[in-house]
């Protein structure tokens, strides 16, 4: 029986995100990142994906460095992008608003990676056991979970994950998705980890 487990992390936290869409990790983001790298170093990982933008990229680095040897791939489908075109009708006004701030490219181009990002990773491999790090944002990991769990679509909304949080999902060739972890944050202390405000997860 053919097993992927694939491990979704969270960037660390954004340098200056105010003053620039792309920026690095802060200082408290590389030590998030560090403290992650440190709880992962010992895993047998096959690869580890990262989307293209700078504060994916060097949480990436910081974890490949503690995982010598293991391939580093970067790629656009686990990239920063609307996961879905959700209709924005019955859902609360600050979703709905949100929403709204899309534009029509973004709506188109989001989900097609996204759907690109699950039929490449979201399912076992054709033979062995296999695990993958990937390395992305907020949007996509929580697509990633409503995926697993067959939830309805607008679902992705509200799952939110702390910088350098751990998800951890299970396809198997013997049955459906497990859900075997959301969020965790066990490797970080209670000051690296977010306010769980919605500010921590627009970016």
């Amino acid at each position: 029986m053919a097993s992927r487990l694939l491990y979704l992390v969270r960037h660390g936290e954004q340098d200056r995100p105010e003053a620039e869409a792309d920026t690095g990790l802060s200082e408290r983001g590389r030590r998030q990142a560090t403290l992650l790298a440190e709880r992962l170093r010992r895993l047998p990982f096959a690869a580890v994906h990262h989307g293209p933008a700078r504060r994916a990229v060097a949480t990436a680095q910081v974890i490949a460095a503690a995982l010598p040897g293991v391939p580093v791939h970067p790629d656009e489908i686990v990239g920063d992008h609307l996961p879905h075109d959700t209709n924005p009708v019955g859902l609360p006004p600050a979703y709905a608003r949100f929403l709204a701030g899309f534009t029509e490219r973004e709506r188109a181009d989001g989900p097609r990676r996204t759907a690109e990002a699950i039929a490449r990773l979201a399912a076992p491999p054709t033979a062995g056991d296999v695990r993958e790090l990937v390395v992305t944002h907020n949007f996509l990991i929580a697509w990633f979970v409503r995926h697993a769990l067959d939830a309805p679509e607008r679902r992705w909304l509200g799952l939110n994950h702390h910088n350098c949080g751990l998800t951890v999902i299970r396809y198997s060739s013997g049955g459906p998705p497990n859900l075997i972890a959301f969020n965790d944050v066990a490797h970080l202390p209670p000051e690296l980890r977010g306010t769980g405000l919605p500010s921590d997860y627009l970016v």
